[in-house]
């Protein structure tokens, strides 16, 4: 099986997944540029850094309470 195949396949199997993936950073990082835009116009970069850093730990919160949530 050729790499683009295998990478069809991995795609197939995993849509709906990616694209879950794909709807939360978009709207995480719209919600940190509003916020940094609009709300804290004066805070330093580094904070809005440590924002978008904080989505890495949101995503995988949100997703694990989803799914002890289908559990129960």
């Amino acid at each position: 099986m050729s790499l683009a195949e295998r990478f069809r396949q991995h795609v197939k199997e995993n849509r709906n997944g990616m694209v879950h993936d794909l709807m939360f950073a978009v709207a995480w990082v719209a919600l940190v540029s509003i916020l940094f835009d609009f709300v804290f116009t004066s805070a330093p970069t580094w904070a809005f850094y440590m924002f978008m850093a904080a989505g890495v730990p949101a995503y995988f919160g949100f997703f694990f309470s989803i799914e002890l949530a289908k559990q129960q």
